[in-house]
């Protein structure tokens, strides 16, 4: 009989509402080595075919070097399971300590509830307290009002204008450049409202 193939180890993340699932490099190639694309999308929380073979391009044209790596995590509703977005750092150069940060609520309904904000200030405790991260860095739209009040909101300091930095439908557009460091973290960090995180390996 065929053994089923495992799904490698995560953490798990646990907010009041939220829980925070590890997303890997391993976990990338499990999916995409072992799983049809239902299960795939099932799994990341996509939609469309199209959205399945976008992850498995981004899979299959390599998603970290000898340089860089990823650690993001899922955001998945408490009462329901579902998944409702992801937050996390790429661009992770641990000889470096430092990382950049991304997230993103998948549909317009699940926006302006906070879940963002309980989910990034967990993210970013981790990176600091587990991952050893000494600077984490955010790129953003200058006109993404939301996403500069919710980096604002947890200490991030604007750096600059990264010009034509970003392409977006075809043309290349600014990123406002932000960072928060750790002594920065250190001494805010209790204003934040995060609670004492628990960890779950599984």
């Amino acid at each position: 009989m065929k053994k089923q193939p495992v799904i490698p180890s995560q953490i798990f993340l646990e907010t009041e509402r939220l829980y925070l699932r590890e997303l890997n490099p391993e976990v990338y190639k499990y999916l995409f080595t072992e799983c049809n694309s239902s299960r795939i999308a099932e799994y990341l929380g996509l939609s469309t075919s199209k959205e399945v073979e976008t992850e498995r391009e981004k899979y299959n044209q390599g998603m970290e070097t000898f340089y860089s790596t990823f650690l993001s995590f899922h955001i998945l509703d408490k009462q329901r399971g579902n998944v409702l977005g992801k937050c996390g750092f790429h661009t992770w150069i641990p000889s470096h300590r430092r990382a950049e940060v991304g997230y993103e609520l998948y549909a317009d309904e699940n926006k302006g509830k906070g879940y963002m904000t309980e989910a990034l200030g967990a993210i970013l405790k981790y990176g600091f307290e587990q991952m050893n991260l000494h600077r984490i860095e955010a790129y953003i739209a200058s006109y993404n009002i939301p996403s500069a009040k919710l980096l604002q909101r947890f200490g991030f300091t604007q750096e600059g204008n990264a010009r034509g930095h970003y392409v977006v439908n075809g043309v290349n557009e600014d990123s406002l450049l932000l960072s928060l460091l750790q002594p920065e973290y250190e001494q805010q960090k209790s204003s934040w409202g995060v609670k004492d995180q628990a960890i779950h390996n599984l």
